[in-house]
């Protein structure tokens, strides 16, 4: 028998928006609103786009016992999680976050995450992780196996998650959140707004300049219309935050990555810390180091549909002798670009860019040409 859909705390401002709502990772969640995904994903482009992001799995990774150091506290809670991870997080400044990969004992992605250093010397000795919905079950437990007698988990995906992504999204959440205007792509910090504590990041999965806001329960519809009532911003669903994903040249969990793939096969080697691999401090370290070295059997592209129907998952990949080498892991229609894209696996051979390939479309080869990722160029704003 089927688990009853779970709902955010944000589910009745989009059934009152008129958004339809799907089943999405446990959760039922607007895939759209009364504009569409097309109108919603040029939207984002020139403007902003608030998402609802609350299915997500954001915690907070504690010491059991800390000392008052502030960076002994980070190391050590670092320690208990490095070794899961591919990324140096005990390298993390203060307010900073970075992006790495949950792996299994053969070096495949478990998952992708953020990993976020507070900010506050009150608050070290404590990560701020955001895991993915569809994985998220399986990677608590699996952290608080691991730092079990240590370190306490605190689950945070009862509060909301809310993105707001595009280019005058700085604009929109300084106008709501002052301090945040302080902020650079991939560094975070706790900003008071109406009585309650929320978690600003500036980050996010679109490509452009944006935020990902942690907020109470209490606080957080509050929050959404507020954002909303700025004209400026317009809600997005899952369907437009998928095709600027995409775009981005951004993997998606269990489809584009997953645990028969390493790091270096999905193009996310930057992801992996060269010093611990070297003192064999992770997980399928051979695997890695070897692929690394010799080169991995299939690598990450991107493709541009030359002619037809866009290649969605699952599609296959030919050479131009037709003979089958790799398979769609996504694809679709591309907004911004007005012409089909997707991400694949292909041999490193045929992975340079200019590389001529096919996509097998209802059985019809169609013409496809490797292109560099991403497909329309992020707009973070890093430190100078």
């Amino acid at each position: 028998m089927s688990q009853p859909l779970l709902e955010t705390v944000l589910h009745e401002a989009h059934v009152a928006a008129g958004a339809r709502m799907v089943a999405f990772a446990g959760y039922e969640m607007p895939v759209q609103y009364r504009d569409g995904v097309l109108k919603e994903h040029l939207w984002t482009r020139a403007h902003a786009g608030a998402f609802d992001v609350s299915h997500m799995g954001p915690c907070f990774l504690t010491l059991d016992e800390r000392t008052g150091d502030g960076d002994a506290d980070h190391r050590a809670v670092s320690a208990l999680l490095e070794p899961l991870i591919s990324g140096d997080i005990a390298a993390l400044r203060p307010g900073q976050i970075r992006y790495t990969l949950l792996l299994n004992e053969d070096g495949g992605i478990i998952d992708d995450l953020m990993v976020g250093r507070p900010l506050r010397a009150d608050r070290q000795g404590m990560l701020y992780i955001v895991v993915n919905a569809g994985t998220k079950e399986g990677d608590f437990a699996l952290i608080e196996r691991a730092v079990a007698g240590r370190a306490a988990l605190a689950r945070a995906d009862d509060r909301a998650l809310i993105a707001v992504q595009g280019p005058e999204a700085a604009a929109v959440v300084a106008g709501v959140f002052p301090e945040a205007a302080d902020l650079v792509f991939m560094t975070l910090r706790r900003i008071e707004h109406a009585g309650d504590g929320c978690i600003v990041a500036r980050s996010g999965y679109t490509g452009e300049d944006g935020y990902e806001i942690l907020a109470p329960r209490p606080h957080a519809l509050a929050l959404w219309n507020e954002l909303l009532a700025d004209e400026r911003v317009r809600p997005i669903g899952l369907g437009a935050r998928d095709s600027l994903r995409l775009e981005a040249g951004l993997p998606l969990n269990g489809h584009d990555i997953d645990e028969s793939v390493s790091p270096i096969e999905a193009s996310l080697a930057f992801a992996v810390a060269r010093p611990r691999l070297k003192a064999g401090g992770l997980r399928g370290a051979a695997r890695i180091a070897r692929e690394l070295a010799d080169g991995p059997a299939r690598k990450r592209v991107g493709l541009r549909v030359l002619e037809g129907a866009p290649a969605r998952e699952g599609a296959e990949i030919a050479d131009a002798s037709g003979a089958v080498v790799g398979r769609i892991t996504s694809g679709g229609f591309s907004p911004t670009l007005g012409a089909p894209i997707a991400m694949g696996y292909a041999p490193p051979a045929l992975a340079a860019p200019g590389t001529s390939l096919k996509v097998i479309v209802r059985g019809k080869p169609q013409a496809a040409e490797v292109t560099a990722m991403p497909f329309v160029p992020h707009r973070y704003v890093r430190a100078v």
